[in-house]
Parts: structure tokens; sequence; C-alpha cells
């Protein structure tokens, strides 16, 4: 009872939500409706310059998968302004770095140089907003390459490889069963049409947010943007993002990969789960603690205390939540087995484990902790501006608003130990809304297995 009531004064005392923002957060629209957010860090002279599209994987037409990672390789080629790769010199050449990520709701360019050259950054990154050129011996350059790095990341990962199966059986319906990066066999057709269509379709700065973050003041920030980002005229015929949705699941779906490749064959369950709402994030705040408290310690938590530590029949297990997303996202437990415990059993295990845990409930004091813990890394994080500067980003992509992020702490520390198994139950309770996966060696031929007797 001591413990627990001095982590409640330490949660409340020590990591009071304030501390969660590493500046004044300033927001503000330009009148061809591109969005802005200035976060004030001035602890460095430096400045990380980002622009945000709503758009990614999930927003591709159907038969062109990797559409939009495939036009983030583009864009770092010419405009009418600049030459092929001129963009990523400029930058090198003023001490800075840049670089550009997709997911399935967003894309995002980013630069981190000195504050005194955040409007030659504006410059350039409104002109390829609007003024990209696209040629065929881009396209084909371009192409190669994305296939080079699905090679490299995917196809030679068995991991990967289970991974971007378990999430097409997922998801029945919705367009994030499809991989970012696409299918290889609709990367290879992959063309300059694709690409400008896109392109033309979604690039425009009524799609784009603007986030700064560093040694910067928002009126600075406020009369750059409107000097190099306001003259863009915006996209009158913006397409409103409706995905399609997912139909009731009706029945549990298991996923079986075999790959020699495979050093320690696990398990993993993966349940449709609810994302962040804007305004309404309770939920999603009773998941997030919920994976911590299954998974978030290789000592502490409920699967790696019992599984690995007291029973001695795993490696590792682990539980983790993506809550940030623009429609329904995942809850996915795993469960690495040692030597001799099949997968049929590990999975039995993850099964026992949770059972258990839905009748005995959390232990207070561990669950005091593990919001101490949670709020403490999350403001840890907020030493990086850049990740800072993503939070937002992620965060606005997605359905959220500057107000949800900032509310975010407040919403985890009020969150009860009832809250998060009410959201067990939701996730564990009977739930047909999963896909279970095997990811294992091929078994030997009868001949081996037969030879391996017989030596015995």
């Amino acid at each position: 009872m001591i413990l627990r009531r001095l982590l409640t004064i330490a949660l409340t005392l020590t990591l009071p939500s304030s501390l969660w923002a590493a500046g004044e957060v300033t927001q503000f629209t330009l009148e061809n409706g591109m969005e802005a957010v200035v976060i004030e860090d001035h602890r460095s002279p430096a400045v990380v310059h980002m622009v945000w599209y709503r758009t990614g994987a999930a927003d591709e037409p159907p038969g062109v998968s990797g559409i939009a990672h495939f036009l983030e390789h583009l864009m770092f080629k010419s405009t009418d302004d600049l030459e092929n790769g001129e963009f990523s010199r400029i930058v090198e050449a003023n001490g800075g770095t840049d670089n550009a990520f997709t997911s399935w709701d967003y894309t995002a360019y980013h630069q981190r140089v000195a504050a005194d050259r955040l409007g030659l950054m504006m410059q350039m990154e409104a002109d390829r907003m609007r003024d990209l050129v696209i040629t065929e011996a881009d396209v084909v350059t371009e192409r190669s390459v994305v296939l080079e790095e699905r090679a490299q990341r995917t196809d030679s990962s068995p991991g990967a490889l289970f991974n971007e199966q378990l999430r097409a059986a997922l998801y029945l319906n919705h367009p994030y069963r499809i991989p970012i990066i696409g299918w290889r066999h609709e990367m290879l057709s992959l063309d300059r049409e694709d690409a400008l269509e896109f392109y033309e379709r979604f690039y425009a700065p009524n799609n784009a947010i603007l986030i700064v973050a560093g040694d910067v003041k928002p009126d600075e920030v406020r009369a750059l943007a409107q000097e190099h980002y306001g003259p863009l005229e915006p996209s009158p015929d913006l397409p409103q993002r409706l995905r399609p949705s997912e139909p009731d699941h009706i029945a549990d779906r298991t996923v079986r990969y075999a790959d020699e490749r495979v050093a320690n064959p696990y398990v993993s369950r993966a349940y449709l789960a609810p994302e962040r709402d804007s305004g309404a994030q309770e939920e999603a705040a009773a998941l997030a603690l919920l994976a911590q408290v299954l998974g978030g310690s290789g000592t502490t938590s409920v699967l790696s205390r019992t599984l690995q530590i007291e029973e001695e029949r795993s490696l590792f297990t682990t539980a983790y939540y993506q809550g940030t997303s623009l429609d329904d996202t995942s809850f996915t437990i795993l469960n690495v087995p040692v030597s001799g415990v099949s997968l049929g059993e590990a999975e039995a295990d993850l099964d026992r484990v949770i059972a258990t845990f839905l009748e005995t409930g959390i232990d207070e004091e561990q669950f005091e902790r593990i919001k101490f813990q949670y709020a403490a890394s999350e403001i840890y994080a907020q030493d990086n501006v850049q990740g800072l500067a993503r939070q937002y980003g992620v965060a606005l992509t997605s359905g959220l608003t500057v107000e949800d992020v900032q509310a975010w702490p407040d919403v985890i520390a009020a969150t009860t130990v009832e809250d998060v198994m009410e959201a067990a139950e939701l996730i564990f309770g009977g739930n047909t809304r999963s896909v279970t996966g095997y990811l294992d060696r091929p078994a030997p031929p009868e001949a081996e297995i037969a030879t391996e007797e017989a030596t015995q």
C-alpha cells in the first residue's frame, strides 16, 4: 500500500503532463489550406522541417500497390528549378540531413539544418510539392531501386515475408492488408503515368501539414511559410479519405509459413483493435497500457514472467499495440518457445496465460509502476526534437489533433485497472477478429527422420 501511494505521488508530482511538451506549440493554417505546427525548442540552434501528406499506401488505387512509396523516391529527382538529386546535395552543402518515409496513412519529407536555413528548405520543398518533373529514365531507375529494396528488406527475410502474409490475412477488405512497399508483381509494372496521377491527386498544400520544430519563433515560421507555401494553389477536387471497411469476421484464421532460414520459430497472433480517436482516446490508452502489462518488460510483464522466467518455456514473449492509425489497427501477442516446445504448445501457452490473466486481473502496484515508466519514457523521448515533430505528424495525418496529442498524458494517467481489464475482454473475450501465425522451419524429409532415429 505504501509503495502504491509513493508511486502515485511520483507520477503526479515528478511527471506532470506539462513536461510532455518540449516547448510551446503553435498552430495556424494558410489561406490555401496548408496546416502548420510550430514546436519551440531553443536548446540547440537547429531546426527540423517536415512536410507531411495525408496520403499513404492505404490510399493507393487498386493494382498499383507501392505507388505511394515509389513516388516518395521520385520526389528526390528534378523539378522545374532543381536538377536531378540537387535537393539533397543542397541540404548536405548547408550542413544538414534529409530523408523521407511512407506508411499506410501518410508520407513525410524532412530536413534537419541550422535554423537560419529554414527558408531555403521551405523554398525547395514548396518547389517539389507542385513542380516535380518525372522522366521515363527516372522511373526505370527508381523502379529498380524499390524492387531491390523489397528484395533486401522483405524477400530475403522470412520474418518480413511472414508478417506480410499475417497482415494480409488479418484485414479481409481494408487496404491495410497491402504492404507499403507493394506486391512485387504490381511493382514491376509501375510507370510514369501511375506516379504522375498519384502526385497530382494528393500532393497539394491543402493535403499537407507543415511541422517545424527547434530554435524558431512562430511568427518567423508563419512569415516564411506564407512566403514559400502560401502562393501554391490548392487542389479543389481533393478526394476524401474513404477506405473500404472490414466485414464481420466470423472465423479465426491461421497462417503457416516455413522457411529454412528461420533461426527461432515462433507463434504470433494479431487482433483487430480500435485506433486512437480524436476526442475519445480512453480506449486506446487502455490498450496501450494493456500491451505494457502483458509484454512491455522482459522480466516483470505477465507473459515474460510466466513463460520465460517461472516456467522456462519461452525464449522471448511480447505484446504490442499500434494505436495511432486512421482506421482500425492491431493488437499483437508473440511467443518464441524454447527448443522442444512445439508451436502448437506455444500457442496453447499464450492462451493459457491470457485466460489466467483475465481471471486474476492486474496487480495494482505493478500497474502504477507501469504507468510511471510509460510516462517517463514519453518524456525522455522528447529530448529528440525530430522524434517530437514526428509524433505530431503521425497523429495529425491519422485523424488526431494537436489537442489530442497534448491530452494523451492526462488520458494515460486517468486510465484505471478496470479500464485495462475491460480492454482485455474486448480483445481476448471470444474475439474472432484475429489471425494466428506460425513461422517455422520446414519439416525434415522422412528419410532424414528415419536416419536420425536409427542413429539414436
